[in-house]
């Protein structure tokens, strides 16, 4: 790797595309979903899941960050690669899914009065790709830190996590529309295709 990057160069891309990540979020996730407006929320339910979203987030930063800095059960170089190739087809497949949700998209739980269940895109197969795209962000940030601990405890952290997340909004999604998500729900699979 030394005959690629210089010292620092690994953590400088790293953060490059974390930021491109947090930017992404911002645009994507929150001020083009604003600017489709014209909504009116029917009901909330996030159960505080949103925080912990986000906590969770900057925890496995950080993890990937200390471990990765420390040489804690240290990757070979090309987990490097691998890693920053996933993040950015995280960030990609994350905005694919939020842009197919459009103005249905939020960064927390809720139901629009004119909400519908979308099934195009990648919700033809999976019910939360947004989830989808973070965890493979996520794993490519463990894994482009090229340690294998903190890929693995990241993994924990956003199943935990995001088990949570999907059972809370699951759960408002069923309640506001009953045997038409829960056909929906028997076609797809909740982050994986074919398997999760």
């Amino acid at each position: 790797m030394d005959q690629y990057f210089s010292p620092g160069s690994e953590e400088t891309v790293i953060l490059i595309v974390s930021l491109l990540w947090g930017l992404s979020e911002i645009v994507g996730g929150k001020f083009i979903p604003r600017l489709r407006g014209g909504e009116t929320v029917k009901a909330r339910g996030d159960s505080g899941s949103s925080l912990i979203i986000w906590l969770s987030i900057f925890v496995s930063i950080a993890i990937a960050s200390l471990f990765g800095t420390n040489g804690v059960t240290l990757l070979p170089e090309a987990f490097f690669y691998l890693g920053i190739v996933l993040m950015l087809a995280g960030i990609a497949f994350r905005q694919w899914a939020i842009f197919v949700l459009g103005r249905f998209f939020s960064t927390t739980v809720r139901i629009l009065s004119d909400h519908k269940i979308v099934t195009n895109g990648p919700y033809r197969v999976i019910r939360h790709p947004s989830y989808t795209g973070a965890l493979v962000i996520l794993v490519g940030l463990g894994l482009g830190s090229r340690t294998l601990a903190g890929t693995l405890i990241i993994v924990v952290l956003f199943g935990i996590v995001y088990n949570y997340r999907i059972s809370v909004e699951e759960k408002a999604l069923r309640a506001e529309f009953g045997q038409e998500y829960v056909e929906y729900a028997k076609k797809t699979k909740r982050l994986i295709p074919f398997l999760l």
